[in-house]
């Protein structure tokens, strides 16, 4: 599947950039998807009712009374005859941008809950009166896409969410800078999905969930840890800024079949969207990579909050990592716990100075009040959008009572293999991590366990580095203990050059 992706992706190369492909590829994909699952669903229908014309005409029927009624329809997604994938792919060559565009809309028109994921490209689009795609290019991407059936026979929602994973990796792999903006590194979400590890019945939360991918992972885990009780399985939220990347997610959340999922769009620091009388909503567990040290929130942004979120202290207009975390904690209930994928920085700018430093100060405030669960070094040249190797900080509103006063500082920067053009964390890497988090444990040149005191001596630096040593170490031995294991090899060189003598005159026999 991921060969036949960006064999896709191949199609439309040289016509438009490399990181453009995902706005053509992923609609048509995710449109396919639509239109095979409403036609697995409709032939359930055409043999329930008799015919496929009475079940045509009950399911339209039904779709406009769920609507009007706020309830679940029969079929998941509705998509009128005349726009199904065959009616695309079988379009004259002429018009077929166009009618594409008309088909995305109609059946978004149709569907209230794929709002904004159908509506953005327009596949009839110019730039200086010139089509961006072709519609020659278009029909050859339409008949490599044409290649596999999308349905519920055909695939499940893993394969498909990892596969769109995989193209998605591709583009930002192209991406450049802004890469970041909308895809964590796969690896990293599984460590912080393994890490949660959610209980049935909850909720989890991301404010800033990109393409959704670093959300879904804790759901899948779940899935894979209960098999069968799917129903019991966490809900999940998202507010995403950019409209694309909002899409994107959107897509990415029915892709996978979690249609229960709710994805809004805008910007969290300034309006978040999930609120309940007049505060921010709160969860089991929220997971975020927001962009690291971003420069456009003042103190307006902290000052005007009416969300009660910003009370530990203003952070740096050039640096709201901080700022990120006091909405993150604001967002979790009681017992709430939370993983945040920071740049290195946020856990150890403003620690070598004793003069007043807004960073240092409200992390300060998380570590005196016992906020701070742990916090987890990764590799470098993971991430698409840098070469540092980013933290996750673990947070954790209630502690248990054993590790009150603890802080389990763990360096994964050893746990990698090079990747082209980026680095990859490693199973093994994962496994140790959880493990070491799951005991509490301090392991050599990996973890450790580190006192409240041992923090304030140094202030407030939570960096996995400064605690825990992976390099080998050097080992001081007596100029005695040297001699004799010198003589000793001497003395072994001696015997077994006497073999070997002896060998070669049988030899010469």
């Amino acid at each position: 599947m991921e060969q036949w992706l960006w064999d896709a992706a191949c199609k439309i190369r040289g016509s438009t950039d490399a990181p453009k492909f995902k706005d053509f590829i992923l609609p048509l994909i995710f449109y396919k998807r639509l239109s095979d699952v409403f036609d697995d669903e409709y032939e359930k229908c055409a043999e329930k009712f008799g015919g496929g014309d009475l079940a045509r005409a009950f399911i339209e029927a039904d779709h406009k009374d769920a609507i009007k009624n706020n309830r679940q329809p029969i079929v998941r997604y509705y998509v009128p005859h005349e726009y199904r994938w065959d009616a695309i792919r079988f379009h004259p060559k002429d018009g077929l941008g166009e009618f594409i565009t008309t088909a995305m809309r109609e059946v978004a028109k149709r569907n209230p809950g794929l709002s904004g994921t159908l509506t953005l490209k327009d596949y009839n689009e110019k730039q200086s009166n010139q089509r961006v795609l072709d519609d020659d290019r278009l029909k050859d991407l339409i008949e490599v896409i044409s290649r596999h059936r999308l349905g519920l026979k055909n695939t499940n929602a893993d394969v498909l969410g990892e596969a769109y994973e995989y193209l998605l990796r591709k583009f930002a792999e192209g991406q450049g800078q802004s890469a970041g903006e909308f895809l964590t590194p796969s690896e990293v979400g599984w460590l912080i999905a393994e890490i949660i590890d959610p209980e049935p019945y909850t909720k989890i939360y991301d404010p800033t969930c990109g393409s959704g991918r670093l959300l879904t992972k804790p759901r899948l885990v779940f899935n894979r840890k209960h098999p069968g009780e799917e129903s019991k399985a966490p809900r999940l939220f998202g507010q995403e800024l950019n409209w694309t990347t909002f899409a994107i997610a959107k897509m990415n959340m029915f892709l996978q079949d979690f249609t229960d999922t709710q994805i809004e769009i805008g910007d969290t620091f300034r309006q978040p969207k999930f609120t309940v009388d007049k505060k921010v909503m709160r969860f089991d567990y929220v997971v975020a990579n927001p962009m690291w040290n971003q420069d456009n929130y003042g103190a307006d942004a902290y000052e005007e909050d009416s969300f009660e979120r910003f009370q530990d202290g203003i952070a740096s207009k050039s640096l709201a990592d901080w700022g990120w975390v006091q909405h993150i904690w604001a967002s979790l209930k009681d017992n709430g716990r939370a993983a945040v994928v920071l740049d290195t920085g946020a856990v150890s700018r403003g620690s070598g100075s004793q003069n007043k430093n807004q960073e240092r100060d409200i992390r300060k405030v998380f570590v005196e009040r016992d906020r701070v669960e742990g916090v987890i070094l990764l590799p470098e040249n993971l991430f698409y959008n840098t070469t540092a190797p980013g933290v996750i900080i673990l947070l954790n509103r209630l502690k248990p009572l054993n590790r009150k006063g603890e802080f389990l500082l763990i360096n994964a920067a050893d746990y990698f293999v090079k990747g082209d053009p980026k680095n990859i964390l490693t199973q093994e890497g994962i496994k140790a991590v959880d493990e070491v988090y799951c005991n509490w444990e301090t392991r050599e040149k990996l973890s450790k366990v580190v006192k409240l005191e041992e923090l304030r001596e140094a202030y407030y630096n939570l960096s996995p580095s400064q605690f825990v040593d992976v390099s080998d170490k050097v080992v001081h031995r007596s100029i005695e203990d040297i001699l004799t294991d010198l003589a000793v090899a001497r003395q072994e060189r001696e015997w077994a050059d006497k073999d070997l003598a002896e060998v070669l005159a049988n030899l010469r026999l």
